[in-house]
């Protein structure tokens, strides 16, 4: 049988193959680098549902464990803290955020991948592709006859310029400076982000914790930034000690970026779909491109899978870009918020900044609430899809990731990945597994029954279902209108 072919051996296609492997669809995947270089912090936050999707596919908790978990932000302005944020206690679960350079993620999912009998295929760069009820894909060693194709292969896709898609969006002037450094840094695991400070005036400061005593540090700096010159004439070394004090450090990786905010006008032609920064690209502000990266693969991969297996409708392969460029468009408008914020692009941006900050730092609540240092990353919902039956003001809705709770010893998140019917009462008739639950998360009533996705979002919210409306739903979730 054709396999899935796979552009893009980083997180975001590697995980794609591991969601596809777990669901029994072969996979190749074909990556241009020669080789993996474990190198760079690049994306180190990874977020509490992107772990649960993870673990299902069987790696979440290698992660979680590896990781620095923070629950506490804290932002300043000038010497000033203006705010603190604490995330509250897990019941169950992981933790609201881990952070782990994007590194170790790969090299996770690699191992996961390869255990799972998954081919990669270094040195193989896309270069074309053509599509005639399955995808013929080329590559610099040949040709590929795939199923269906993901483009997971980054900002520069090749398989986005072979489907002839443009990628319209914005690129801001000012670079950012990222170094990795290990040293014993007098306080705990936070996020500290740092508006104006003394030793970076008039720009910003984000610090991060990694494992092994290793914190990721983000400068903004000036557009014509030059990173050889800066490290060569001792700038950047001045730059660390004014954080460091008199410490000892170790750099541990450095590296400079303009970042942009763009995204693909579709994301799915025929049995193509791209997926993370092939789609969208975004500032890593926030923490919404690895993660929503990752849901891209997730969402995908049920799909295809389902349409190899002759059970999905006609709508399914098309909802791919309906719900994740949905999703997309959102983390854009919230990311482009912040970048505007910390990057004022006119007078009148730079004069709100300044005043919302000044305000901010007297006390002043509504200014506090302006400040934006970056919105974190939270799943989409996916309430206007074309699979959800649409149902409103519910605490707990259809498009809505299903919320956690405990069941039986372990927890319920646990136990999705397929399609099932969760209820609290005497199971009803149903098409798919059912699952009883406590609902104590759920919002639950009597009679109320909820159908869970492949990737743990609920497609519908039922209360005392007729005979046939559970089908009719579950219908519809699999794309036939």
């Amino acid at each position: 049988m054709e396999p899935v072919a796979i552009a893009g051996g980083g997180p975001v296609g590697l995980a794609a193959a591991l969601f596809l492997a777990r669901r029994g669809v072969p996979a190749v995947v074909l990556e241009t680098a020669e080789r993996r270089e474990a190198a760079g912090s690049r994306s180190i936050c990874v977020q509490r549902e992107v772990l649960d999707a993870l673990h299902r596919a069987g790696c979440g908790e290698v992660l979680a464990r590896e990781g620095v978990t923070w629950t506490h932000g804290r932002t300043y302005h000038r010497h000033r803290e203006l705010f603190r944020i604490t995330f509250p206690e897990t019941v169950t679960g992981f933790p609201p955020f881990v952070n782990i350079p994007q590194w170790r993620v790969e090299e996770v999912l690699e191992a996961a991948v390869r255990s799972a009998g998954v081919e990669i295929r270094y040195g193989t760069p896309v270069t074309g592709l053509a599509q005639d009820g399955g995808v013929t894909v080329r590559t610099g060693r040949g040709t590929l006859r795939a199923s269906h194709l993901i483009g997971a292969d980054g900002g520069h896709s090749a398989v986005r310029d072979a489907l002839g898609l443009d990628f319209p969006g914005e690129s801001f002037g000012d670079r950012f400076l990222i170094a990795d450094i290990r040293a014993e840094l007098p306080f705990g695991p936070q996020r500290r982000f740092h508006f104006d400070p003394e030793w970076n005036p008039g720009r910003q400061v984000l610090l991060h914790p990694q494992p092994d005593s290793v914190w990721r540090i983000d400068w903004q700096v000036p557009g014509d930034f030059d990173l050889a010159g800066a490290r060569a004439s001792g700038e950047v070394d001045r730059r660390i000690r004014l954080i460091t004090g008199g410490l000892p450090y170790e750099i541990v990786w450095l590296s400079s970026y303009r970042f942009a905010q763009r995204a693909a006008p579709s994301f799915a032609e025929g049995r193509v779909l791209l997926a993370g920064d092939a789609a969208h690209v975004m500032s890593p502000f926030g923490a919404r491109g690895l993660n929503s990266g990752i849901a891209d693969a997730e969402n995908a991969a049920w799909k295809i899978a389902l349409d190899r297996a002759g059970l999905a409708g006609p709508a399914l392969l098309p909802s791919y870009h309906h719900e994740r460029r949905a999703a997309a468009l959102e983390n854009l408008r919230v990311t482009g918020a912040t970048m505007r914020f910390l990057v004022p692009r006119t007078p009148e941006e730079a004069a709100h900044r300044e005043d919302v900050l000044t305000r901010a730092a007297s006390g002043d609540a509504g200014a506090l609430a302006q400040v934006d240092s970056g919105r974190l990353y939270a799943p989409h919902s996916y309430a206007r899809s074309p699979l959800t039956t649409p149902r409103d003001g519910l605490a707990v809705a259809p498009g809505d990731v299903c919320p956690d709770e405990p069941h039986g010893s372990g927890r319920l998140r646990e136990h999705l990945g397929d399609f099932a019917l969760l209820h609290t009462g005497d199971a009803p008739a149903a098409p798919v597994p059912a699952l009883r639950v406590s609902g104590e998360a759920l919002d639950a009533r009597p009679g109320r029954v909820w159908l869970a996705r492949p990737d743990g979002h609920l497609a519908a919210v039922l209360d005392d279902p007729a005979p046939g409306e559970i089908a009719a739903a579950l219908r519809r979730a699999r794309g036939f209108r």
